[in-house]
């Protein structure tokens, strides 16, 4: 079983940054993939950003490319997601997945593994 903790989330300005956390417990291999996806109200959950757990591949949305980063700190069982240039249209809540699906899947559905999920918004 695997446990997953988001955090970081909070209130920023447009242009800001923000660090989002995800602290993974458990049963995570070398092999799982780890993403970021976010939702907003009375929208589908959303692929941000996807990587392997070893680091050597990411993948990014089109509308966060240039602009969020995800990484992973192994020593630390710690996947991040660094967002710089923030809109106000990239306010939603983000959660931390993990799946053991190879080739990266940007599909929701292919995730048995969530956070609970950390709120960010972006102010005009």
């Amino acid at each position: 079983q695997v446990q997953l903790v988001d955090s970081g989330g909070g209130l920023v300005q447009a242009g800001g940054s923000l660090r989002l956390s995800c602290a993974a417990s458990g049963r995570i291999f070398s092999s799982y993939a780890m993403a970021w996806f976010r939702q907003s109200p009375g929208k589908e959950r959303e692929f941000v950003a996807h990587i392997s757990w070893s680091g050597g591949n990411t993948h990014y949305a089109d509308s966060v490319k240039g602009r969020f980063t995800i990484s992973t700190d192994n020593a630390k069982n710690t996947v991040y997601l660094q967002m710089n240039s923030l809109k106000p249209e990239d306010t939603a809540v983000y959660f931390c997945a993990a799946t053991r699906f190879q080739g990266l899947p940007t599909n929701s559905r292919l995730y048995a593994y969530w956070g609970q999920g950390t709120q960010v918004t972006v102010s005009s």
